[in-house]
């Protein structure tokens, strides 16, 4: 994606009016102001056909709960989506996803933009994502009531990695996940705080100290608290080392 261009966000939803919700503050919403990404929300009932504006039905082969219907979506994603961007990312947020991480959100931050269904009830029909070639994501093993909130947490990830959206590109280099390791503590002032103090290194001035201890701790962290990520961290340690 150029400088000049705008990333634009597409979100097919049964409660449009949830949007833009909490990306209308902070990093999210200045940039929204700004023009540093756009966004259009389509609320799926409209696409309906019948007089009760329909938008479900009965899961073939039985069970309980209700499947969005695949006509319905189809006219709602025809419409939303340009015809000049139809390749890009078509995402369903769901549970049996792949989870999202920093990776795939980098990954999203560099198109042009994406579509991102938000399901309801059982979910929707499978024939959508793979007439679509849709994308399933989930954001961790748990269940929500609708994926309207993992899109907006989706969302608020990608642009904050926009052109522009951080002021300062080093923050986006020392935080969570960046060579799949978890940040470091961080302090700040009083120095003292109902008897609690800060390391003494990072008082000290010495900068290559001070980057030592965060490295460890990042490390202690990790492997304490994610030894999955440690793992993967690991991995790529010795794969780097190998393509040397």
């Amino acid at each position: 994606m150029s400088s000049q261009e705008m990333f634009s966000a597409r979100v097919l939803s049964l409660y449009p009016s949830m949007f833009p919700g909490p990306l209308n503050y902070s990093l999210a919403g200045r940039a929204l102001k700004d023009k540093r990404w756009d966004l259009s929300v389509l609320n799926i009932r409209e696409f309906a056909s019948d007089p009760h504006k329909t938008v479900d039905g009965r899961p073939f082969g039985g069970g309980p709960g209700m499947v969005l219907r695949a006509d319905v979506l189809d006219r709602a994603l025809s419409a939303i989506i340009p015809k000049e961007q139809q390749n890009e990312p078509v995402i369903v947020l769901s549970p049996r996803g792949n989870p999202l991480d920093q990776k795939r959100v980098n990954e999203l931050a560099l198109g042009a933009g994406l579509t991102l269904i938000c399901g309801r009830f059982e979910g929707i029909d499978h024939r959508i994502i793979d007439a679509y070639g849709a994308e399933e994501i989930s954001l961790g093993d748990f269940v929500l009531s609708g994926g309207e909130i993992a899109a907006i947490a989706l969302l608020d990830a990608v642009v904050r990695l926009l052109p522009n959206v951080i002021g300062a590109a080093e923050s986006l280099t020392n935080e969570s996940f960046t060579d799949n390791l978890l940040e470091y503590p961080q302090f700040t002032r009083p120095q003292i705080w109902d008897g609690y103090t800060v390391p003494n290194i990072l008082l000290s001035g010495d900068h290559a100290g001070i980057a030592s201890w965060r490295q460890n701790e990042s490390e202690q962290l990790t492997r304490e608290r994610r030894p999955d990520l440690w793992a993967r961290h690991n991995r790529e340690l010795t794969s780097a080392r190998v393509k040397k």
